[in-house]
């Protein structure tokens, strides 16, 4: 039992050195249901960030195509950063998010 709770946490701290590796690594290798389901939550909430980034790496290409050096208007500015902090938020709530289950998991 206890080898699947720390196969669990590696799979949720993994989001540090491995996001997308290990969780995938876990799931494939272990036959308890429980690590499973673990490994699966894990990778998902790794995925998250990584897609959240490119979404925002498209809004920073489309922003920086529009953007008018003459111009006065601060709109894509705005909205870059927006994009940003959002996707900065996010990131950190997951990372959170992750060591929380871990800690959880283990207990």
């Amino acid at each position: 039992m206890e080898n699947q709770k720390i196969l669990s946490a590696f799979s949720y701290l993994s989001i540090f050195f491995a996001p997308f590796i290990v969780p995938l690594i876990v799931y494939f290798v272990t036959k308890d249901s429980d690590v499973k389901r673990h490994s699966i939550r894990a990778l998902v909430s790794h995925l998250i960030p990584f897609v959240f980034g490119i979404l925002f790496f498209i809004v920073f290409v489309f922003s920086t195509l529009r953007l008018d050096p003459t111009s006065s208007n601060n709109t894509v500015m705005v909205v870059w950063l927006v994009s940003f902090a959002v996707y900065a938020i996010v990131s950190l709530g997951i990372v959170i998010w992750n060591i929380i289950q871990a800690v959880r998991v283990i207990r």
